[in-house]
C-alpha cells in the first residue's frame, strides 16, 4: 500500500510526464478510453540518437486486457 507522500510523488511524476509529452499522453488516453481489443497488436519502436532502431510487438490476450484495466483503475485514482 502506498503512503500519502508516495501517492503525491507519483501524481507529480505523472503530471510532469504528461506536460513533457502531450501527444504520447493523448495517445495513451485514447487507448484507455476506447480500450484495446483482444487480438490487437501493440508495436513499439525505439530509435536511438545514432539512428539504430529496436522494435518489438505483442498480440494482446485477455490476460493483458485484465492487466491494462487494473492499471487504468489504479492510475485513475491519481487524477
Amino acid at each position: 500500500m502506498l503512503n500519502p507522500s508516495g501517492i503525491l510523488k507519483l501524481v507529480g511524476i505523472k503530471n510532469k510526464f504528461m506536460s513533457l509529452h502531450p501527444k504520447f499522453s493523448a495517445f495513451i488516453g485514447h487507448l484507455m478510453r476506447n480500450g484495446i481489443a483482444e487480438g490487437s497488436v501493440i508495436e513499439i519502436t525505439v530509435t536511438g540518437p545514432d539512428g539504430e532502431t529496436v522494435t518489438s510487438n505483442m498480440k494482446v490476450t485477455q490476460d493483458d486486457i485484465a492487466m491494462f484495466q487494473e492499471i487504468a483503475e489504479t492510475v485513475s485514482t491519481f487524477r
